[in-house]
């Protein structure tokens, strides 16, 4: 397979508009990577300058030691797989998933063999004299997938392949993907705006922001350690609360002021505010940290808060509150079988411990300070 590296890779538009900045990145041989962020910012140029598609405006890239910068597409040994499946509408689907090899001039019985595996390893064996038209969504996306794994090529790309297929279908989809990199061991650049597959299918993710990289991680990292807002608002579902406060040092305490709320901190978080005694910051907790059972509520009455309940969404596996408190929205994720409604006036818990915090002007992550709180 192969390994690629992307050395200051910019993309600026004729109109000015820059599309992807100084894009630094080494992506490993039979990795997962991940692309994710929001539309726009910059994750499918990425991969269409990888692939050959885009002209790269300055920088280099490497695939496999060798700058492939003015490298035709087709040189590139290269298969991208597209949303829109780009199948050929008057072919069955062994003629579809064919047609790359014949255009290699490879023999008809070497064709026929490679087509065969590929059809058995995406359960298309049964299908094969079928036309587009007559396949499911999820069927032409295994199709389009078929094209791709006949090739072996070095690197397989993937451009939101399953942003048209329905929820369930794209569950499925998702496995099926994992498992193929599995049984492959390809390298695999996958571009998503869908978090969930983010962090079910990559060993690594980029998460990226108007062109710029913010935090390049594996997905536990991700979640547990952001480097910044942004990456901690984009990744986790629903997306982490956030409310600025003023921070408060008494002697060995340290206490973050919330409204007319004094939250005193725990030990290992008081290193992450130290030196910022009557300075703002912003305090971030994931709505799964906010407690309302009652042993929380009775071991930490020192992080309680009062509330009254605005929305109850019972989703199945957790039911979500929305609140107001000292004019922030809060959204908190509890167990289904809570006796919480909409319009109650409530006492729950912010887990302390789960506490992040952010500078308010940079954005970024405030980590903790090597050395013991005495």
């Amino acid at each position: 397979m192969a390994e690629i590296k992307l050395k200051n890779i910019c993309k600026t538009y004729p109109n000015g508009v820059a599309a992807v900045d100084h894009f630094n990145l080494d992506i490993h041989d039979k990795e997962f990577l991940i692309f994710v962020g929001p539309s726009g910012c910059g994750k499918s140029t990425t991969l269409r300058m990888i692939a050959g598609l885009e002209d790269i405006t300055s920088g280099e890239l490497e695939i496999d030691g060798e700058i492939v910068n003015e490298m035709a597409a087709r040189d590139r040994d290269i298969a991208m797989v597209f949303q829109s499946y780009a199948l050929y509408p008057h072919m069955n689907v062994y003629d579809n998933i064919a047609f790359g090899l014949r255009r290699r001039k490879l023999s008809k019985d070497e064709v026929d063999k490679k087509v065969k595996e590929a059809a058995r390893i995406l359960g298309l064996e049964s299908q094969l004299k079928k036309k587009p038209r007559e396949l499911s969504g999820g069927q032409k996306q295994r199709v389009a997938m078929g094209a791709a794994i006949v090739r072996n090529p070095k690197v397989f790309l993937m451009d939101e392949p399953l942003s048209n297929l329905d929820a369930k279908l794209r569950v499925q989809m998702r496995l099926e993907i994992a498992q193929l990199h599995e049984r492959l061991g390809a390298t695999i650049i996958y571009v998503t705006h869908d978090q969930t597959e983010a962090m079910t299918l990559g060993t690594r993710i980029v998460v990226m922001k108007d062109g710029v990289i913010q935090q390049v991680d594996t997905p536990k990292n991700l979640y547990e350690n952001p480097a910044n807002m942004f990456v901690a608002g984009f990744i986790g579902s629903p997306q982490m609360n956030f409310m600025e406060v003023t921070v408060k040092e008494e002697g060995n305490e340290v206490s973050i002021q919330l409204g007319k709320k004094t939250i005193r901190l725990p030990e290992d978080k008081k290193r992450s505010l130290r030196g910022y005694d009557g300075k703002k910051v912003v305090f971030g907790i994931r709505p799964e940290d906010i407690k309302d059972s009652e042993i929380f509520i009775n071991t930490f009455p020192q992080w309680e808060i009062d509330a009254r309940v605005q929305v109850y969404e019972l989703l199945g596996a957790e039911a979500l509150l929305y609140f107001e408190y000292e004019g922030n929205k809060i959204t908190a994720s509890v167990h289904p079988r809570t006796h919480i409604r909409e319009g109650q006036d409530v006492s729950l818990i912010l887990d302390m411990e789960k506490a992040y915090f952010f500078d308010p002007d940079t954005g970024r992550a405030i980590i903790p300070q090597k050395g013991d709180v005495k």
